[in-house]
């Protein structure tokens, strides 16, 4: 009689295994086909989204205007040429009074006013810095002779009434020469911190090498305004 239970515990245990593995083929079986929808599921809305952005690049255009300013030499034209074609000319004439140049990127237009640094155009800075998204002011982050000018001149500007509260970005170009200063040393340099009645931000760039434009365009993208 105990050997009939026993044979009747071993088969109750085989069938429990066999229940078992069905049960986890099966649970598997379910995950592969939940993981396969998933992913079918995540295409489709990466499709639509797309067709959303496309739509929406035709009918909610973007734009926004900017000022670039700062020193001669310090590359304003070259980095207005970079974020327009991408293309990087060591010849550059300095800018005589000033240019204005309209580049589009994706749904957004950028209107930018490129004043020119040499110092008897400075005086036309806080007039083409009036009502705009933001003011780019350049610094040529290897010519370190010119700091406490570069420093002068901004805080100059951003001191007149007018331009209360309109954002700042402050770009160190030239970072890929050896003597160029990094981003904490050029907000040292130019007392960024305390400017405190705006935003400001600072980046260290290389129009030539055309390092951190693409955070730099982030930027400026990030400050457009809709069309009305």
């Amino acid at each position: 009689m105990s050997n009939i239970k026993y044979r009747e515990d071993i088969v109750l245990r085989l069938q429990a295994r066999k229940d078992q593995r069905s049960h986890d083929f099966r649970y598997i079986f379910l995950s592969e086909q939940k993981l396969g929808f998933l992913q079918k599921f995540d295409k489709m809305m990466s499709f639509f989204q797309r067709i959303l952005d496309w739509i929406r690049s035709l009918f909610w255009k973007e734009e926004m205007e900017l000022t670039l300013v700062g020193l001669q030499y310090s590359g304003k034209t070259t980095f207005v040429n970079v974020i327009a074609s991408g293309q990087y000319n060591e010849d550059m004439i300095p800018t005589v009074g000033f240019n204005m140049r309209k580049i589009s990127k994706g749904n957004v237009t950028i209107k930018v006013w490129d004043i020119g640094g040499q110092p008897r155009f400075r005086s036309m800075w806080e007039r083409y810095c009036r009502g705009v998204n933001c003011i780019v002011y350049m610094v040529d982050a290897a010519d370190h002779d010119k700091f406490d000018a570069s420093k002068n001149e901004l805080h100059n500007l951003l001191d007149k009434p007018q331009l209360s509260g309109i954002p700042v970005l402050v770009l160190g170009n030239k970072r890929d020469l050896p003597n160029a200063i990094d981003e904490k040393e050029l907000i040292e340099k130019l007392n960024l911190s305390s400017v405190q009645d705006r935003e400001i931000c600072c980046y260290s760039i290389s129009c030539k090498e055309k390092q951190n434009i693409d955070i730099t365009l982030q930027w400026l993208m990030n400050h457009s305004k809709s069309k009305s």
